[in-house]
């Protein structure tokens, strides 16, 4: 857990970037740059945590050691690395993409996008392969995996059906509300 906080501070960094660049392209009226800026800076967190992620993998049975001395506890982070390296990847896209849609003011919607895949999926998706299938670490974390790619996905749905025009016009006349819901649909 301590190095998937060290990668996500990566995309916490980019997500303050992609919100304050794409907010004020909006606001400048300049669709393309906003447009292009969420493509650059989705697709280079993607490749850092992919990086990351492949060194993770590689140094899985050697990486262990470096917090503890046990063999068992080795061979669990071991056993458990796969799952990290995914939450890496899906970590180093999904803040970006919340910080480009809280760039757009699409605060509310990000927040029910959050609740609902983490409380209304992922929790309940972690208790049922956890403890129902007793899959143990691996369902607990599996089920907030699927919550947090359900929310990737979303927010990636949304941002790639983005007109980047219009939302620049309603970026100024204050109608955002109505414009994500259109989108959506």
């Amino acid at each position: 857990m301590t190095i998937s906080g060290w990668v996500f501070m990566i995309s916490v960094g980019f997500n303050a970037a992609a919100s304050v660049r794409v907010s004020n392209e909006l606001g400048a009226r300049n669709p393309k740059s906003a447009s292009f800026s969420v493509t650059v800076v989705t697709v280079l967190s993607f490749i850092i945590a992919v990086i990351i992620a492949i060194i993770i993998l590689a140094l899985r049975h050697v990486l262990s050691y470096t917090f503890t001395e046990g063999e068992t506890v080795a061979n669990a982070v071991s056993e458990l690395t796969p799952l990290l390296a995914v939450t890496l990847i899906l970590n180093g896209i999904q803040p970006v993409l919340s910080g480009v849609a809280v760039g757009c003011g699409w605060q509310a919607f990000v927040a029910y996008v959050n609740v609902g895949c983490y409380y209304v999926v992922g929790v309940p998706l972690g208790v049922l392969l956890g403890f129902y299938f007793d899959f143990g670490a691996k369902g607990i974390w599996s089920g907030m995996i699927g919550g947090t790619f359900m929310q990737t996905v979303i927010l990636l749905w949304v941002t790639y059906r983005t007109d980047w025009v219009k939302e620049s016009a309603h970026k100024l006349r204050g109608w955002w509300f109505e414009s994500i819901w259109i989108r959506i649909y």
